[in-house]
């Protein structure tokens, strides 16, 4: 799971925006702000460049917590 859909609206970008400087096609970048498909590790790296955010901001644990710990 990403947070990009999150960050853009954080940050008051567009998805056409975020498409365009990636250099994909909307349908593309919309499948990953509506968590349809993960990018590539290179293209989650541009995409946190390009929001100027630690990679780690765009990313959401999919493992349960251990309630034990």
């Amino acid at each position: 799971m990403n947070r990009i859909k999150e960050v853009l609206l954080e940050k008051d970008l567009k998805q056409i925006w975020l498409a365009n400087q990636l250099g994909k096609s909307f349908n593309m970048v919309n499948g990953y702000v509506q968590n349809r498909r993960q990018p590539k590790l290179e293209d989650l790296e541009r995409i946190a460049n390009l929001l100027d955010v630690d990679i780690r901001e765009l990313l959401v644990s999919t493992k349960p917590k251990n309630r034990y710990a």
